[in-house]
Order: structure tokens, then sequence, then C-alpha cells
């Protein structure tokens, strides 16, 4: 079992940057592959980033490429985005997941944060 809990979601102006953290709980966080998703209004939710468990690899998503970096500290439990030249598309609700590598779905989510970029 994994607890997860984001933070350092906000208001903030086009250009401006963010760093969101998601806080694990559980013996076994550090064995899991990590990922960002998003939900913004009347949108179904997407997925933003994912880091391999040990931190050697990432993907995202094209729309954030070259302006997100996720990461992750397994020391402290912890996973990272790292948001920059954020714009107006990128207002939503952001949740961190975990998911157990014997499987494809992401079986344990946060109650996510809210990022919102105004123009």
């Amino acid at each position: 079992q994994v607890q997860l809990v984001e933070s350092g979601g906000g208001l903030l102006q086009a250009g401006g940057s963010l760093r969101l953290t998601c806080a694990a709980s559980g013996r076994a966080f550090s064995t899991y592959p990590m990922g960002w998703f998003r939900q913004a209004p009347g949108k179904e939710r997407e997925f933003v980033a994912a880091v391999s468990w040990r931190g050697s690899t990432t993907y995202a998503t094209n729309s954030v490429e070259g302006r997100f970096t996720i990461s992750r500290d397994n020391a402290k439990s912890t996973i990272y985005l790292q948001m920059n030249k954020l714009v107006p598309e990128d207002t939503a609700v952001y949740y961190c997941a975990a998911r157990n590598p014997t499987v494809t779905t992401y079986d344990y989510w946060g109650q996510g944060t809210q990022v919102t970029v105004s123009s």
C-alpha cells in the first residue's frame, strides 16, 4: 500500500514557475514507478509525466516537454514536478500516482492539488 499527498499548487500568472510535491508513505514506495496526471475542468484526466522507480528514466507528454520536469527522492519518499513557463492551458487539478511495477495501471492516487494559471 502507498498513500500519497500532493502539495504546492496555487494561483500564478502565465510565464511563472511552480513546484509540486508528492509525499508518499508505505515501504514499497521506492520500488514503484510514479507519475503526475492532471484534470482540467470539463476534461478527462490526462497523463503529464512519469519517472521510473530508480529515477533514472523519465517521460513527459508533448505539451509539457521542455517545460515540466519530474524527479524523485526515494530517501525522502517524495516526487516532484517542476513546472516552468506555465500557460493558462496548464490550469488543472494535478494528481500524483503510484504504479505497482507488476501491472500497467496506476493503482494509488493522491487527493490532488489545484494549479491555476492566469493570462
